[in-house]
């Protein structure tokens, strides 16, 4: 019987599936969505809902809980400065799994997983956006 056992094998060992939903999950907050397979996405969207409710906690232990989890300094001080502005009146629910059909080499059901919320303006204008050039005769 398979009570109380939750999570995808993935038919991988445990160290592989660790080290492969951490740089996933390292991904999707470094890029805000990647594309998978269902399977993976399923089982990453629990990991990084995880990871934005520590974010939203935001105190040191939550921080280095999170470390623990996705390794990159830079992507977790992203995280933590953002999800308690852009998740503060959510309750969970912090990404979203959209189907996109079978991959074309070998039919794999594929996914798209993003996050949800208001994205987090970062101050950055776009260059020479409004005015054109003239041209010369």
């Amino acid at each position: 019987m398979r009570h109380r056992k939750s999570g995808f094998k993935l038919n991988r060992t445990a160290s592989h599936r660790k080290a492969l939903f951490r740089n996933m999950v390292t991904s999707l907050f470094k890029y805000g969505r990647i594309k998978t397979t269902d399977a993976k996405a399923k089982e990453i969207r629990r990991w990084a809902d995880h990871m934005v409710t520590l974010a939203k906690r935001g105190d040191l232990h939550a921080r280095r809980q999170a470390l623990s989890i996705v390794r990159e300094k830079g992507v977790v001080y992203q995280l933590f400065s953002e999800a308690p502005e852009r998740f503060a009146d959510q309750a969970g629910g912090y990404t979203r799994v959209t189907k996109l059909g079978p991959r074309k080499g070998d039919a794999a059901p594929l996914s798209m997983i993003e996050l949800t919320g208001v994205p987090v303006e970062t101050g950055k204008k776009k260059k020479g956006g409004d005015k054109k050039k003239k041209a010369t005769a």
